[in-house]
């Protein structure tokens, strides 16, 4: 029990020093980003970009945007359901973000997950372009514990949806060919 209660004190403490950034860049790039991710409106934009570039676009659009929804599925219909967590104490949060915090379970990032899957799924046909993804994809991560919506380890659980669901998506089509023989 002491890792555990190691761990939950070290998410507690490098919640309150994220939230407590006080930087004038901080405060406006990561809400900026976070307006931009809501709603996966940042995925889809970045898709219908990829799908103007080629073929090469349109199947990173493709693996992207199947990825962001197994992520999304996974993390909002699924564990959040399973693993009730309330969010960061109000308390914590030293910023006006702190009562733009939605009502579900904290725990897993949906966001994360969402924006990690399509960097990574993205990543896989055209890896120039998933590490330019994978850019706001982190600085989601970081608004959503600045502004008390995630701890960090909600953020970890969030990554690692993600990851598993682009690596889910792009062995769909080889695990489908097997079933189909």
């Amino acid at each position: 029990m002491g890792v555990l209660t190691d761990l939950r004190e070290r998410d507690h403490r490098v919640t309150r020093w994220v939230a407590s950034w006080r930087s004038g860049c901080v405060r406006r790039v990561l809400p900026a980003v976070e307006e931009t991710a809501e709603h996966t409106k940042l995925w889809w934009g970045a898709a219908v970009a990829l799908s103007a570039t080629g073929w090469r676009g349109r199947r990173a659009a493709t693996v992207g945007l199947a990825s962001m929804a197994m992520a999304e599925l996974a993390s909002n219909c699924v564990l959040k359901r399973v693993w009730h967590r309330r969010r960061p104490p109000k308390e914590w949060i030293s910023h006006e973000d702190v009562h733009e915090r939605p009502d579900s379970s904290s725990f897993p990032s949906g966001h994360t997950a969402a924006g990690v899957a399509f960097s990574a799924a993205v990543a896989a046909v055209w890896p120039w372009v998933g590490a330019v993804c994978a850019v706001p994809a982190v600085m989601v991560a970081a608004e959503r514990v600045h502004t008390g919506a995630h701890y960090p380890s909600d953020v970890a659980v969030g990554a690692t949806t993600g990851l598993a669901a682009a690596a889910l998506v792009r062995r769909v089509p080889r695990l489908a060919r097997r079933l189909l023989r």
